[in-house]
């Protein structure tokens, strides 16, 4: 592999005498002339920089200038976000982008301005300023504070071996400033330190701060004096970021191709820079709630029989599950969309049992096509010059599971309408999702595919070197717009493997091949809590470890955690002994099952997060940093967490623990959800463990939706919907979401969404509700459980009339009434 280029490499590459350092800071124009152009005691190189400002023109919302040869756009996307284009010979690329489908954003107010020194673009939050002498970018809010600024202006060199540039920017890094975010690097939640590349990669039982792995998401986020700021480079060739490594001064990203744009979003919240993120690139559809059930996955359960036994366990053991996983021994000789009769002889009788017990069947799809002129999917692709050729006009072939294989080239619209179409018998036999795997690519002996293989690209046509990073995304995006047509209204369920910013639209995705570890426990927790703050929400880890043997208290630690992945997932490699709830004996089992349930009791909780995170943005997964950045220590910070804003996770990642330290933030209190016991917030307090718990707080003032346990999400119709709200003396507020769970429907209103505002006093609470939304459900009242009151109550109103029933105050502080779904308002009164 390529040595990644450094972005300061003053002296030319062949050149291994004394390294010369050259700031062009303190130098004038001249000067770096000078650099660029050998003369007495200075080496040359070849990096080439902006000069001074000569021009500058607007064109509606885009400002573009000049240095006499290279240019520089400066567009206005919306109050808060600004992007930067570099070209190096004042020849833009044409406007597109995988990642960004739309920048047709409302912009309020901008204007232009100049003083002596510098140009300005503002908006009414943040200004552009471009240094006149020397081509600095930095950015400005309204307080006249600097939040980030170059170190050295964008600079280029050209590519002789492919054409093209190798592009740079390097940034001022300040002494406490922090970075987060990159999707899901197994490394420290806090980047500053680390170098970073971004390669989507087959990593097989990947290490700790090993990287590239498989997917590229070239976003982080910045914080530092309390402010927050993003950073999105969206540019799908191998790029490389350095968080003051190399220079404790300097942020660097650089891109081996391309072109330089970037995409500077205002905070100051880093709750704010995720959402304004999210609104460039789009945010995860409205999975069906099966998918947010327990899943459970190996490699592989074959042949029918054993399917079917694994089935009769869960249900006999009464261990909630709603999916169950088909990999690649499904397939006949490896062949997608194909079964194997002799493992699978009637695979439609078999799923429509397996579906009639409440199982969804979930089937792996790689992007390898067995080369077999007897095989209809190779013979389609052949006759119509899907797959991908390489520069000399040959077929790229490669290895991977079915042998010698061709690969479709998914940045052609057309090949992902016939791809999204082969998925036709599949759905028409029962399955219900697709796991796109293997999709980097990756290739056997290989690694991937040589870079002059040559791709559509939706037209805007480049090498593999261009489409490497998208190659997964646009598979995983054929495959969803394919289930989507056949499936009619319903939603489709996929996970990929590989993807590239913005592939949250298409897809579920988890971590990849984890180790069966405690190492690994901790590296998925990080992973899943970066994935979130990088787009990609609905995001797991391979439960137990995809390789190695854990031992039952591993496994059981992490069910603990997947209760809280967004996505739940157990999975194993073929060689390793069987791994599912019960197979670590019964007082496990019972754990497990405990948890699981849990998992299933949330799931309106869940549910409702992720409408949050659809229509409004929020990460599903938030670091304690992100909740409280004004406090320095929270910046490392790794091992707890929030799903949603209301329910504090506390993991348990060491072996044989049974304790931990928790911080629960401040801003108010919080209530053990076991116990109910009120714990201060801002604080930190040691809280026992045992294997058969796991530490959770709910934030005071929170409305908690459950369900009653099922043993798969639609076993039967909920009768009375119960909510467990927690006592707080200041004004919270708390969503519920409810629709029809599997459809559009939604996206014409046909969803219901509640509101409650929970805020007491020394005498009193009060409850009050809004809805939004035409979808009605049909359970008719509501089982209130009331904790933590600091009174005895004497009296309940219901939308001012008197609870008739009996008020009965437990010993835990809870009190339990039942209401009709649509008050408005309840009070208890001391």
């Amino acid at each position: 592999m390529e040595e990644a280029r450094r972005p300061e490499e003053e002296l030319d590459k062949k050149d291994t005498s004394e390294h010369i350092e050259v700031s062009t800071d303190e130098l004038d124009q001249e000067d770096i002339q000078h650099v660029n152009n050998p003369i007495v005691g200075i080496k040359p190189i070849e990096k080439e920089f902006l000069g001074a400002v000569k021009e500058v023109r607007q064109e509606n919302n885009k400002f573009i200038f000049t240095d006499g040869s290279a240019s520089v756009e400066i567009r206005v996307v919306s109050d808060e976000i600004i992007r930067v284009r570099l070209a190096p010979h004042s020849v833009f690329l044409e406007e597109f982008s995988y990642a960004v489908p739309s920048l047709d954003q409302k912009v309020a107010v901008f204007n232009f301005t100049e003083d002596e020194t510098h140009y300005a673009v503002s908006t009414n939050t943040v200004s552009c300023l471009i240094n006149k002498s020397n081509f600095h970018i930095s950015f400005r809010d309204n307080d006249s504070k600097i939040i980030n600024e170059d170190y050295l202006a964008m600079h280029w060199e050209e590519n002789d071996q492919f054409g093209g540039y190798y592009v740079y920017c390097t940034k001022k890094c300040y002494p406490e400033e922090a970075y987060f975010g990159l999707g899901d690097k197994p490394t420290d939640l806090n980047l500053r330190g680390k170098r970073l590349q971004n390669w989507n990669s087959d990593t097989y039982s990947f290490a700790k701060h090993q990287d590239p792995l498989y997917r590229s998401i070239p976003f982080f986020i910045s914080l530092n004096e309390n402010i927050a700021h993003g950073i999105f480079l969206d540019n799908t060739f191998k790029t490389h970021f350095d968080f003051a490594q190399e220079d404790n001064n300097k942020l660097s990203f650089w891109a081996d191709g391309g072109e330089l744009q970037y995409y500077y979003i205002h905070g100051p919240n880093m709750m704010d820079v995720v959402k304004r993120y999210n609104s460039l690139t789009g945010t995860h559809k409205l999975p069906p709630i099966w998918a947010l059930g327990y899943h459970q996955c190996r490699w592989s359960y074959y042949p029918e029989s054993k399917v079917k036994d694994l089935a009769d366990n869960f249900r006999k053991r009464k261990i909630p599950c709603d999916a169950l996983y088909l990999d690649i021994d499904y397939m006949d000789g490896y062949r997608c969309f194909t079964w194997n009769k002799k493992y699978f002889p009637n695979p439609k009788k078999m799923i429509k049992e397996l579906s009639d017990d409440g199982f969804k069947t979930v089937v792996i799809i790689d992007p390898g096509i067995k080369v077999d002129d007897n095989y209809w999917v190779f013979k389609e692709g052949k006759e119509n010059k899907y797959f991908c050729r390489r520069s000399d006009d040959y077929f790229m072939e490669g290895h991977v599971w079915p042998g010698r294989c061709q690969f479709p080239d998914f940045t052609n619209p057309e090949v992902r309408t016939w791809w999204g179409g082969l998925f036709k018998e599949l759905v028409e036999v029962g399955v219900a999702g697709v796991w796109n795997d293997m999709n980097e690519p990756a290739v056997f002996g290989k690694g991937t595919f040589p870079d002059d293989v040559r791709h559509n690209y939706d037209g805007f046509r480049g090498s593999h070197r261009k489409a490497h990073n998208v190659y997964g995304m646009q598979m995983v995006r054929a495959t969803y717009d394919g289930l989507k047509k056949i499936q009619k209204n319903k939603r489709p369920f996929t996970i990929t493997r590989a993807g590239y910013a913005g592939v949250q639209r298409y897809s579920s995705c988890w971590t990849g091949d984890n180790v069966a570890s405690w190492e690994h426990l901790k590296i998925g927790s990080l992973q899943m809590q970066r994935l979130s703050m990088s787009g990609l929400p609905f995001a797991g880890t391979d439960i137990g470890g995809f390789s190695g043997e854990p031992t039952g208290e591993l496994f059981t630690r992490w069910i603990q955690l997947g209760v809280f992945s967004p996505f739940m997932r157990a999975h194993s490699a073929g060689d390793t002994a069987e791994r599912e709830p019960w197979s670590f004996g019964q007082e496990l089992e019972d754990i497990n099952r405990k948890f699981i349930e849990l998992r299933y009791k949330l799931l309106p909780y869940i549910y409702s997060t992720f409408w949050e995170h659809h229509r409004y943005g929020f990460p599903i997964l938030r670091p304690v940093v992100m909740l409280e950045q004004d406090n320095p220590t929270n910046r490392y910070r790794e091992d707890e967490f929030t799903f949603g804003d209301k329910i504090l996770v506390c993991p348990v990642l060491e072996e044989g623990a049974t304790s931990r330290k928790v911080y629960l933030p401040g801003g108010g209190n919080w209530f053990n959800y076991w116990t109910h016991e009120v714990l201060e917030g801002g604080t930190e307090h040691v809280i026992d463990a045992p294997l058969d718990s796991m530490p959770i707080f709910v934030k005071a003032g929170s409305v908690i939706p459950e369900y009653p346990v099922m043993q798969y999400t639609s076993e039967f119709e909920v009768e009375e919907m119960m909510f467990q709200i927690f006592y707080s003396d200041q004004e919270v507020n708390s969503f519920y979401f409810e629709d029809h769970g599997d459809t559009f429907a939604y996206e014409q209103d046909i969803y219901m969404e509640k509101k409650f505002v929970v805020n007491g006093d020394k005498k009193s609470l009060t409850i009050t509700q809004s809805i939004e939304g035409l979808f009605t459900p049909r359970y008719e009242t509501y089982e209130l459980k009331i904790n933590g009151l600091p009174f005895k109550p004497s009296k309940v109103l219901i939308d001012g009339k008197t609870y008739a029933g009996d008020l009965i105050f437990d010993e835990v502080k809870s009190l339990v009434i039942k209401t009709p779904k649509h008050f408005k308002q309840i009070q208890v009164v001391k």
